[in-house]
């Protein structure tokens, strides 16, 4: 009898338990106070899905746009439509792929030229040659430009001569005359990100400092602030993005001179130093090199020919090794030097400082890209049971060319900015499983 009272007092309480169990419910889907119906993306290559030093289908399906907008249409957000290369043409401008690592453990990339998207080639006058791609004529809300500067948004020539923005309009390389600014302002919308500027700064730091220059500090305020006010003629909403740090990418932090010492001492233990052509000032106007050993404050491009370290080279003074002499140092373009890198990064963040300062006088929210990038590359990043780094081809966040993302390193800055628009505009938009989305491929 007593067991039988203890099991009825044991089952009067479990069930009383269950009854007093809290519901979890889901929270309400909203929009807060944006309206996502009509979501653009204004932008570059970044925001074009451009990876492994090319676009191509995978690489566009996969930017962070796109991913962005999957997760805004759980909350109702509207259609968004990528200017998309064909299945026949999926390798698009061609890209390269990891086809295996060498004796040395360094790896080996093959490009990819079967199934391409590209009509042609075009001579422009005053120009050179631009490659031309498919035609895409259907609705767009996807407008990153790969290559594309803020300089350029009101530049009418520029469809002439950018073979992505050429494939957007309806005109052959020459007879154009849209402006970006006017092509992606020409049809409604509610919402837009803006990952403008990158270029600014990054197609100099690429080319060593040799091949582009720095967009002038005052000319990209007044760009800025007449981007962010056609963007928010209508009262649009929106979310802006800081400029990343271009010398923390794995692009100037994979082939280093101390790497590269390293390797010629193993062969002849006598030399001390490499050599680099270097800028004599951190003034951007001065245009006086100098050859001198490199330090670790000197960056060396990921496009370095290691192979030609040592090679004979013709001087006045006899054939002289290549990159071991100071008459015959490694050329600018393959190198950042540190006065280079002092002014890259002071552009850099002087272009933050505009984006933050106009975005706030427009009311819109300001994902700091800078800073989660470079916090990335200090103490790297654990998401959905995944360790990733900044680190070349192993850290997974960036692709193969060492500048763009791997889908996964879209997926993050997708996160990034989701996470940015729901505490500014109140809205739940949910964050993408990061896991889901590929690193670099291994062969």
């Amino acid at each position: 009898m007593n067991n039988f009272k203890n099991i009825f007092i044991l089952t009067a309480g479990i069930l009383s338990f269950a009854a007093c169990k809290p519901e979890f419910k889901k929270p309400t889907a909203t929009s807060g106070t944006a309206d996502f119906s009509r979501y653009i993306a204004v932008g570059n290559s970044l925001t074009a899905g451009y990876a492994d030093n090319g676009l191509y289908l995978e690489g566009q399906q996969n930017s962070y746009p796109s991913i962005i907008a999957k997760q805004m249409q759980q909350i109702g957000g509207g259609t968004f439509t990528q200017p998309l290369f064909t299945e026949a043409q999926a390798n698009g401008s061609g890209y390269v792929k990891l086809t295996g690592f060498n004796a040395a453990g360094s790896p080996v990339l093959a490009p990819i030229t079967d199934q391409l998207a590209v009509r042609g080639v075009v001579p422009i006058p005053g120009f050179g040659n631009v490659t031309t791609y498919a035609k895409y004529s259907g609705d767009n809300n996807n407008y990153g430009i790969p290559g594309m500067k803020l300089l350029h948004i009101n530049y009418a020539a520029y469809g002439n001569l950018n073979g992505y923005y050429e494939r957007l309009l309806p005109g052959n390389a020459g007879t154009n005359s849209t402006t970006y600014l006017d092509y992606v302002t020409a049809k409604p919308f509610t919402f837009f990100s803006n990952w403008m500027g990158n270029n600014d700064a990054l197609l100099y730091a690429v080319s060593g400092g040799a091949g582009d220059v720095l967009t002038d500090k005052t000319t990209f305020t007044q760009l800025y602030t007449l981007l962010l006010s056609r963007l928010t003629a209508a009262g649009q909403k929106g979310i802006c993005a800081t400029i990343p740090d271009v010398t923390a990418i794995p692009y100037f932090n994979t082939v280093t001179p101390a790497l590269v010492l390293a390797s010629v001492q193993k062969a002849n233990p006598t030399v001390q130093a490499i050599f680099i052509n270097a800028k004599s000032t951190a003034d951007v106007t001065s245009t006086t090199y100098a050859a001198r050993p490199a330090t670790s404050a000197d960056m060396i491009t990921l496009t370095f020919p290691t192979s030609k370290i040592g090679t004979p080279v013709a001087t006045p003074a006899g054939n002289l090794p290549y990159g071991l002499t100071p008459y015959t140092p490694i050329e600018n373009l393959y190198v950042l030097d540190a006065n280079e890198v002092a002014l890259a990064k002071d552009y850099v963040n002087s272009y933050n400082t505009t984006i933050k300062t106009v975005a706030a006088s427009k009311g819109i929210a300001v994902v700091d890209m800078y800073s989660f990038l470079n916090d990335i590359k200090a103490h790297g990043l654990v998401v959905d049971g995944l360790t990733l780094t900044s680190n070349y081809i192993t850290g997974g966040i960036f692709s193969l060319d060492g500048v763009h993302l791997t889908p996964r390193g879209y997926a993050i800055v997708a996160n990034q900015f989701i996470k940015t628009i729901n505490a500014q505009y109140n809205s739940n938009i949910p964050l993408t499983s990061v896991a889901t989305y590929r690193a670099v491929k291994f062969p």
